[in-house]
């Protein structure tokens, strides 16, 4: 397990790009047969990848629930959310078992303590991007499909920012104590997310970028409004970003990516705007 600590304005406006990318970029989420974590300081937030392809993948294989947690298992006082990028599979919570289709979601409140991955076809492995953030009381295991995700349409054409904002793991969908997960696709043509950029005092949230082609990228922006900094991001890479940083995104090409917010509230709206002209 990855354990990164919690980095301050100050410092962070003194880092290099090797710096940089070691404290806030998540890669090599997906090894095949394998659960990858990544423990962050920043509101306790875990970020998760697991691709079975010839076994059955057992969540515990990431990690020590009592030297890594402190606790007998994983969920006892955590929840979590999974959106499968891959091919369909199953995941088994405590002896039941869900089907998990592409672009499909799946919410486990706490107290599940056995929670396992499979693939339906070792070709087209399913790819669960997982995300969990303390809990302090259990609501049920649900699945959400894309179709019954709250589905937004925003931006436009012309300022290259046209999109659909799939709302799964929402305060609209369904209650949770504090995670919220959702998957934003952007239409051809269109390279920038959440810009007009914006900062969320109260809660941190992580961009997990997938669906870039090969030989294209995405620039992510990140730091405070009046001295941002950019991280160069991947296929299947995710950054970390603090609650008082800006994050947005502008690719060579469309993508999709999936965000995830915890901390003091689970209010969508709850954002401060910043202008594009007080950007620096």
């Amino acid at each position: 397990m990855d354990i990164r600590y919690s980095t301050g304005k100050e410092p962070f406006s003194r880092m290099n790009t090797r710096e940089l990318r070691k404290e806030f970029l998540v890669t090599n989420i997906f090894k095949a047969d394998e659960v990858s974590v990544v423990y962050s300081h920043i509101d306790r937030i875990v970020v998760m990848g697991a691709m079975p392809v010839k076994k059955t993948v057992d969540l515990k294989s990431g990690f020590d629930p009592m030297k890594d947690f402190g606790v007998d298992f994983f969920l006892q006082r955590r929840e979590m959310g999974i959106i499968n990028i891959g091919g369909s599979g199953t995941v088994n919570a405590d002896g039941k078992s869900y089907k998990i289709n592409n672009y499909d979601a799946m919410y486990i409140g706490a107290g599940i303590k056995d929670i396992s991955f499979s693939s339906d076809d070792a070709k087209s492995p399913a790819k669960f991007y997982m995300t969990s953030s303390p809990a302090h009381t259990p609501y049920p295991v649900k699945v959400i499909p894309l179709s019954e995700a709250k589905h937004v349409k925003a931006g436009s054409a012309d300022d290259a920012n046209e999109r659909t904002i799939n709302q799964y793991i929402h305060p609209d969908v369904l209650d949770t104590c504090q995670l919220s997960m959702g998957l934003t696709h952007l239409e051809k043509g269109s390279v920038w997310n959440t810009m007009p950029a914006h900062t969320h005092e109260r809660r941190m949230e992580v961009y997990f970028y997938f669906d870039v082609p090969e030989n294209q990228t995405v620039f992510h922006f990140m730091g405070e409004p009046q001295e941002t900094r950019h991280i160069i991001v991947h296929n299947d890479e995710a950054v970390i970003n603090p609650s008082w940083s800006i994050h947005s995104g502008c690719g060579t090409t469309n993508y999709t990516f999936i965000w995830a917010m915890c901390g003091e509230n689970r209010t969508y709206t709850d954002q401060d705007w910043i202008k594009t002209e007080d950007l620096r």
